[in-house]
């Protein structure tokens, strides 16, 4: 082989990689987009809860010497 059909070689393999690794690229940021967007979603349910949590606990008696007398 000519050393210019070996360069041929090795650059179609690099254009091959690089194509490669740009379709990996490209499905590692969709993966990223769709974590973050349930992350955030998990971010929202939370803070729901923790407000219903809030709420509860503001309902609750703050005397506790009443509820020591119930029998």
């Amino acid at each position: 082989m000519t050393k210019l059909h070996v360069l041929a070689e090795r650059v179609d393999r690099l254009v091959l990689r690089h194509e490669e690794l740009k379709r990996t690229s490209q499905l590692i940021e969709q993966q990223l987009q769709a974590v973050s967007a349930e992350r955030d979603s998990l971010k929202s349910r939370l803070a729901a809860a923790r407000a219903r949590i809030d709420a509860l606990l503001a309902r609750l008696p703050t005397d506790s010497s009443s509820t020591e007398s119930r029998p």
